[in-house]
C-alpha cells in the first residue's frame, strides 16, 4: 500500500539526514522533491501546493534550522501536515437519535459497493451492533442476490424485495422490518451506474428522502486517483455525503485519492477496504496512514 510514494519520500529524507545543520537551500530542495513525489502520486495540485507551502514555512524557523536534529524536525512537520490533509483525527459513524440508525451506501459500479455493504455490516456486528442489510439496488437483480448470499454467509439478516419494487419503497419497508428485529443499524446498498447520470442521482435523492439516513457514505476505488475525487465532489453536491469508504487500498501504490479527497471535498474518510476478504476492512486512522507513508519506524532511526 502506497509503496511508490513511501519510497520516494523516504529517499528525500535519507539525503536530508546525511546533513548536519540545514539551511534554506536544503529545505527548498527537500520540499521540491516532496512536491514532485506527491504530484507523481496523482495528488491534487492545489492540495500539493498548500501542503508544501506549510511544510516549507514551518521548516524555515530558527527552532528547526538551529536544532541538533533538524532532519528529524522536518520529518515531524511533514508527518503532522500529512495527518492534517488526511483529515486530522479519526471520523466515527454518527448514530441516529432513535434506533434504528440508517446508513446509505452510494457509488459507481465497480467500486465494490455491494461487497462493502456486507463488510460494513460485519464490522458493525463485531462492534456490538445489530445490523440489517438492505438490498435496494434494483437496477441490477444480481446485486440483490449478492446481498442475500453475503448475508447468509455472514449470518446477518437481509431485507430484499423483487427488483420491480421502487428502492424508496424498499427502504420504507426495511425500516419497519428493522424495528421488528430490533436492529440497531440499517446498511442500505443502493444502485450504481458505470457513469454518473441524472436518473441515478434523482433516485438516490428519493431514497435519501424515504430513508432519512444519519450517514451517507460514498464507496470509491482508491486506485482511480483524481477520478475518485471528482466522483466524490459530484455525489457530495447532489446527494450530500457524510463520509467516504476507499476500497482497494491494498493495491494502491500511489495514494493520490487518499491524500486529496478530504481536502478537496471536505468529506472525511471513515473506512478503508484492504482486500477482497470480508474482514479486510477497517476504520480509517489518518495518523497511521501518515506514519505508513513516511515509514515512521524506519524514519525515526535515520
Amino acid at each position: 500500500m502506497l509503496e511508490l510514494l513511501s519510497e520516494k519520500i523516504g529517499n528525500v529524507f535519507k539525503s536530508l539526514s546525511g546533513k548536519g545543520r540545514l539551511n534554506e537551500k536544503d529545505v527548498d530542495e527537500a520540499v521540491r522533491q516532496v512536491r514532485l513525489a506527491l504530484l507523481e502520486a496523482d495528488v491534487n495540485l492545489k492540495v500539493v501546493k498548500e501542503f508544501t507551502s506549510k511544510v516549507r514555512e514551518r521548516s524555515l524557523t530558527n527552532q528547526v534550522l538551529q536544532s541538533l536534529t533538524p532532519a528529524q524536525q522536518v520529518i515531524k512537520i511533514v508527518h503532522e501536515e500529512l495527518i492534517a490533509i488526511l483529515g486530522g483525527k479519526q471520523s466515527w459513524l454518527v448514530p441516529a437519535g432513535h434506533p434504528p440508525s440508517r446508513l446509505m451506501l452510494v457509488g459507481l459500479q465497480g467500486g465494490g459497493k455491494t461487497t462493502t455493504a456486507a463488510k460494513l455490516a460485519l464490522h458493525l456486528r463485531r462492534s456490538g451492533q445489530n445490523p440489517l442489510l438492505v438490498a435496494a439496488d434494483t437496477r441490477r437483480p444480481a446485486a440483490i442476490e449478492q446481498v442475500i448470499i453475503l448475508g447468509k454467509q455472514l449470518d446477518i439478516p437481509v431485507y430484499a424485495e423483487d427488483h420491480k419494487v421502487a428502492p424508496a419503497t424498499i427502504c420504507t419497508q426495511a425500516v419497519k422490518r428493522a424495528k421488528e428485529l430490533a436492529a440497531s443499524w440499517l446498511v442500505v446498498d443502493t444502485q450504481g451506474r458505470l457513469h454518473i447520470d441524472e436518473t441515478m442521482m434523482e433516485e438516490l435523492v428519493e431514497v435519501k428522502k424515504a430513508l432519512q439516513p444519519s450517514e451517507v457514505l460514498l464507496v470509491v476505488d482508491a486506485m482511480t486517483g483524481q477520478e475518485a475525487v471528482r466522483v466524490a465532489e459530484e455525489f457530495n453536491a447532489r446527494v450530500g455525503l457524510t463520509g467516504l469508504i476507499l476500497t482497494k487500498m491494498d493495491g494502491d501504490a500511489r495514494g493520490g485519492a487518499a491524500l486529496s479527497i478530504k481536502s478537496v471535498t471536505g468529506v472525511p474518510i471513515k473506512f478503508i477496504g484492504m482486500g477482497e476478504k470480508v474482514d479486510a476492512f477497517e476504520p480509517f486512522h489518518p495518523d497511521r496512514l501518515a506514519s505508513r507513508i513516511l515509514g515512521m519506524g524506519d524514519m525515526l532511526t535515520l
